[in-house]
């Protein structure tokens, strides 16, 4: 069943800083990730604990490979990929 979205009003915003952050898997990948924010909606009669109002955003994820190790790199000609 679809759940019903909650009402809010949209709020226009202007991008102050996106940073990237950094992450090494255990298998010795170094991944950069970002949240890129796509919409803002301050919830109508909804606030936390201290008072503030409520925000759901909507946003979508880069993910920037930087590295991989040799060994996990895919050769067309010595093997086929595994999934």
């Amino acid at each position: 069943m679809a759940q019903k979205l909650p009402e809010g009003e949209p709020i226009d915003f202007n991008i102050v800083k996106e940073d990237w952050n950094e992450y090494r898997l255990s298998d010795g990948t170094v991944l950069k990730v970002k949240l890129i924010l796509t919409g803002v909606l301050r919830l109508k009669n909804q606030y936390d604990p201290i008072g503030n109002p409520v925000y759901v955003i909507a946003s979508q994820n880069a993910v920037r490979v930087i590295s991989v190790p040799q060994e996990l790199r895919y050769r067309a000609s010595s093997k086929t990929p595994t999934v």
